[in-house]
């Protein structure tokens, strides 16, 4: 099971998240966080943590800011940015921090199933071990290049729960 940390300012957004999240298998929520502060703390705590879904729009700082200090306290966690934040610096600076993926809001479920998938292939890819020739190099590079979805209009809702979404 890939445990998550579901990190935006907008409770009922990370709410949303979260049961998308649950919705795809082998996923599970293992917290929210609603500030950077909070994000930090439950790094520091929850027993288990493998990827964290983090909102670049903080109350206290940036997510990119969370991610910075995530990495000067040794957390090599792993991290799909999840915001708003669209403006190429930003997107920038997510790569040269680590972030795996980026997914800008607003977005349907299927987005983020996408995104999610890609990276449970790129986790079981990675956990065989072993040497690589060039081709299996590119293989774990390219599992992280999900299909993109459609924008949604900025400031769109998330679709209902009822909603049956395909990829």
């Amino acid at each position: 099971m890939i445990e998550v940390l579901v990190v935006d300012d907008d409770t009922r957004v990370a709410r949303v998240n979260a049961a998308y999240v649950e919705k795809v298998p082998g996923f599970h929520v293992a917290g929210e966080a609603h500030s950077a502060a909070d994000a930090l703390r439950q790094l520091e705590t929850l027993p288990r943590l493998d990827l964290v879904l983090m909102d670049h729009y903080l109350p206290d700082e940036t997510g990119l800011a969370v991610v910075q200090e995530m990495r000067r306290r040794g957390h090599q966690t792993d991290v799909i940015m999840v915001t708003a934040a669209r403006d190429v610096t930003t997107v920038q600076a997510a790569m040269r921090h680590g972030a795996l993926q980026y997914l800008v809001k607003p977005f349907a479920f299927a987005g983020l199933r996408a995104k999610l998938e890609a990276y449970a292939e790129l986790r079981r890819t990675l956990d065989g071990g072993g040497e690589a020739e060039q081709a299996e190099v590119d293989r774990i590079f390219g599992a992280l290049s999900a299909p993109s979805e459609p924008d949604l209009p900025k400031g769109t809702p998330p679709p209902p729960r009822s909603w049956s979404v395909s990829p």
